[in-house]
């Protein structure tokens, strides 16, 4: 006899996940930023704004490899990931891809959905040509970034700081990790 297996998987993102991808972003945003943004601010996040600008860019997007892929548990989004031509100026956008954004909701870690959400990442861009996948990871978010690692990613120098207010108040460092997709 079998047992249950659980409803779980990942696919291209529709316009009518705006609302579900904003809600996984505010979540996991309001864990990520705590201590680095003013909670009333985090708290103000609203998912229902965050989605207006999900449903555009899932609608109109700006280039046919630009995706949005979401992980589900059922029918529940329960993290997502953003998939396009790489746009760091020492990237050729013809051979890298980058993942811009991967996000899986605190409380769904740890369950499969991260890896599943990121052989899926890895598929669509194999099935885009691109040579190698690079993404950028919050220096102090160790979970990501060793979850990246043990998959097979690893630094390649570059660094940043993200400057989230535009005026220096608040700066959140990066690093760039990277993985060949050629075989």
């Amino acid at each position: 006899m079998s047992s249950p297996t659980a409803d779980v998987s990942v696919r291209i993102a529709w316009a009518d996940d705006a609302r579900g991808i904003a809600e996984v972003q505010v979540a996991a945003w309001r864990t990520a930023y705590a201590g680095l943004l003013p909670a009333e601010e985090l708290a103000g996040f609203d998912p229902i704004s965050f989605a207006a600008g999900w449903h555009a860019s899932l609608t109109r997007p700006k280039d046919a490899r630009n995706r949005v892929l979401v992980a589900l548990e059922r029918n529940r989004i329960v993290g997502f990931a953003i998939v396009s031509p790489a746009a760091d100026p020492d990237c050729d956008p013809v051979a890298d891809g980058e993942v811009s954004d991967f996000t899986v909701l605190p409380e769904e870690q740890r369950k499969g959905h991260g890896s599943r959400l990121q052989q899926a990442v890895i598929d669509t861009l194999v099935a885009d040509r691109f040579a190698r996948a690079v993404t950028w990871v919050n220096a102090t978010d160790d979970v990501l970034r060793t979850f990246f690692v043990e998959a097979g990613w690893g630094a390649d120098q570059a660094h940043r700081e993200l400057d989230l207010y535009g005026d220096g108040s608040v700066t959140v460092k990066q690093v760039r990790l990277h993985t060949a997709l050629d075989g």
